[in-house]
């Protein structure tokens, strides 16, 4: 099963996957796969299987809320997807699945007996989005600390965060207590090439650096 050409590798997985498989994207010469959230592991355990797709080499989250209003082209599917990519050292070929899951349970079935490296990502995944993995035997917190409340990767969460840290010598450990930063709107800061370019009578001018700038 060597394709070089994308659309024969779609038509190689069509009849594997069935009705998993809702709709294909390529993009960039990329291949998408969108799949059925609710037969995610059964489509992945085919693709180790049938189609030789051995590794996954990531997994995460997407919260899509708000994506493509600003060109006037919102997005119109679920609020929360799960992506994986996928590889095939035999085959020498990469593949990108997404499935989608609705804001009002954003679920899904874990991955691990498919691919044993699922394990941190799908944690990572839970600890960032809240996206839970169904069959996932340890889904705890990975990157936020203990106790963290919220999923700092959801598009509502605010950028200061909650709640902050800090030393209290009264108490003589850690404290937590509610964030104190005034929220902001981040504006990007456009820089300027002629600000920084020296002037004929700075030291250190040339013509050469002239050029260079």
């Amino acid at each position: 099963m060597i394709h070089h050409n994308m659309n024969q590798l779609v038509l190689t997985l069509d009849p594997m996957l069935g009705n998993t498989l809702l709709s294909h994207q390529i993009n960039l010469g990329e291949l998408t796969l969108e799949i059925d959230a609710r037969h995610i592991r059964g489509a992945c355990e085919t693709l180790r299987d049938q189609a030789g797709f051995d590794q996954l080499t990531d997994l995460c989250g997407v919260d899509y809320s708000g994506y493509g209003a600003e060109d006037g082209d919102p997005w119109n599917g679920e609020r929360f997807a799960v992506v994986y990519h996928l590889i095939s050292y035999h085959h020498n070929l990469r593949i990108r699945l997404r499935a989608q899951l609705p804001e009002s349970d954003p679920s899904i079935d874990s991955v691990i007996e498919v691919w044993p490296a699922a394990d941190w990502f799908e944690r990572e995944t839970f600890d960032l989005y809240g996206i839970i993995f169904h069959g996932h035997p340890d889904l705890r917190r990975l990157l936020t600390d203990y106790g963290f409340i919220g999923h700092p990767f959801r598009k509502d969460f605010p950028l200061s965060g909650q709640v902050e840290m800090r030393y209290d010598e009264e108490q003589g450990r850690v404290v937590y207590q509610p964030v104190t930063i005034e929220p902001r709107i981040l504006v990007p800061r456009t820089i300027r090439k002629d600000v920084f370019k020296r002037s004929n009578n700075e030291p250190g001018h040339s013509a050469a650096a002239e050029d260079n700038a």
